[in-house]
């Protein structure tokens, strides 16, 4: 049996006692309970005391004005969604209140039937947020592994399999891309498993010169070769108890994997130049962003350290291989990176959400952090609109939408070709414009500086229906 779901609570706040009847009447056969205030002063006393779901606000009151009003609402609570009210057309007025971060504005005499829909899209909005804050809280921990976010099926896998090694003190490998988050893992592996306490040697085979890696690894005795005016403890050496990580293995040379080979079976070495045997227990991860067997086919890497390397295998999939999990790492790098320069976003506009999922992201989840720090830096407003992003993640969406497009209808001579493309970019353009303007076709005609019969005619023409 379904239950009622309980009214929700409005606040219209108005000077005129008119104008607050007016819409207390109208707005409470939407299932609200519509509470009114006279003044500003009176409506922050009413909204500190009690929580609303939507604050329809006049603009010019005495002693306390509307955009004053606006400001302490959100500082109060910024999730309330506020509409605007003036009885002056300004399109100042309009954007400064957007900036302030009201959710809408509306010029006296309005359309009560689109205050209406407005009311209900920003009550909409508040339940899905509602909702959204809900399942994190019960999924949470699901969908993230010790700070490891992922809830697609892939990420799963590599969970399941991390939770199986952790505790084994068995080797591991990690393959994956760049950026795909291969030292977090093995950091979570050592910190999690028997060695926590013990230490985590990381060393990038790649960003060691050939000549110096050997060194770096095993150590050197005094005098080992020209410049070693002292004695070297090497990571090996450094790591005994704990867990040695080998990132980019696959860039080692056969000369210094063969060393590597023995000090795994042996579980000893000698320090370049030395000729004492040092006895190590050391936990091994490595991790590579190559085919290792398609190396060993090519003679480039040793088999017999393959086989050491690759006990247990973790594949790491790429972020365009999880694109389930975008969402996920774009609110966790939001949340992040607001807190980290004090800004309060509520997020990323439909269309900037929509660039973010679709963009193949080459640098991973290292990528995708870079841009959504850069895109709160830079941003001009609350929602974080497309313009915030860089010039590759919004140009790579429109070259590949004129490519298939181009594609699909290359058999028309090219006029056809250049009208169709124009065609479907006027249509894209006026559906930003209505979702930009909440579906007001009036604003959108304005945004656009057409008149409303023009604006019905194309939507008609183009099958644009209000969702």
């Amino acid at each position: 049996m379904e239950t009622e779901e309980s009214p929700r609570n409005l606040l219209v706040v108005d000077d005129e006692e008119h104008m607050r009847f007016f819409l207390k009447e109208a707005l409470s056969r939407e299932n609200c309970d519509v509470k009114t205030a006279a003044s500003g002063v009176e409506a922050l006393e009413m909204i500190r005391a009690d929580n609303f779901d939507v604050v329809i606000l006049d603009n010019r009151m005495p002693r306390v004005g509307g955009m004053d009003v606006l400001t302490e609402i959100k500082k109060l609570n910024p999730e309330i969604p506020v509409i605007m009210m003036t009885a002056y057309g300004s399109k100042q007025v309009a954007m400064e209140a957007i900036e302030k971060g009201a959710y809408d504005y509306f010029t006296k005499p309005f359309d009560i039937n689109e205050m209406r829909v407005v009311v209900k899209r920003a009550l909409e909005k508040q339940k899905l947020e509602e909702e959204i804050k809900s399942l994190r809280r019960q999924l949470g921990q699901k969908y993230d592994f010790e700070g490891i976010i992922g809830s697609s099926r892939e990420m799963q896998e590599v969970f399941d399999l991390m939770t199986k090694v952790i505790n084994n003190d068995v080797t591991v490998i990690l393959y994956g891309e760049s950026g795909t988050g291969k030292e977090l893992i093995a950091t979570l592996i050592h910190k999690k498993g028997p060695r926590e306490g013990k230490n985590l040697v990381k060393i990038n085979c790649a960003a060691i010169p050939e000549t110096l890696l050997e060194s770096e690894l095993f150590g050197h005795e005094k005098g080992a070769f020209t410049g070693a005016a002292s004695r070297k403890i090497g990571k090996f050496e450094v790591a005994d108890g704990g867990t040695l990580f080998l990132d980019e293995v696959a860039d080692m040379s056969l000369a210094t994997q063969a060393k590597l080979l023995r000090v795994l079976e042996e579980r000893e070495f000698e320090r370049l130049g030395g000729t004492e045997v040092i006895k190590i227990d050391i936990r091994l991860i490595t991790a590579t962003n190559q085919d290792l067997l398609t190396l060993v086919n090519q003679k480039r890497f040793r088999e017999d350290l393959y086989f050491r390397l690759n006990v247990v295998p973790i594949f790491i999939p790429p972020l365009r291989a999880r694109r389930a999990d975008i969402p996920l790492l774009i609110e966790h790098f939001l949340g992040e990176t607001t807190e980290k320069f004090n800004k309060e976003l509520k997020g990323f506009s439909r269309k900037a959400l929509r660039l973010l999922i679709d963009y193949d992201w080459h640098g991973n989840v290292r990528e995708l952090e870079n841009v959504i720090q850069r895109a709160v830096v830079t941003a001009q407003s609350s929602i974080i609109d497309e313009e915030a992003l860089p010039i590759t993640v919004r140009k790579a969406q429109s070259q590949q939408e004129t490519i298939n497009y181009i594609n699909e209808h290359f058999v028309q001579p090219l006029p056809q070709i250049v009208e169709s493309i124009a065609e479907n970019t006027e249509r894209q353009l006026i559906i930003e414009a209505l979702e930009k303007t909440n579906w007001s076709r009036k604003k959108t005609a304005e945004l656009l500086k057409i008149c409303r019969k023009s604006l019905h005619n194309k939507m008609k023409k183009y099958g644009i229906e209000e969702p």
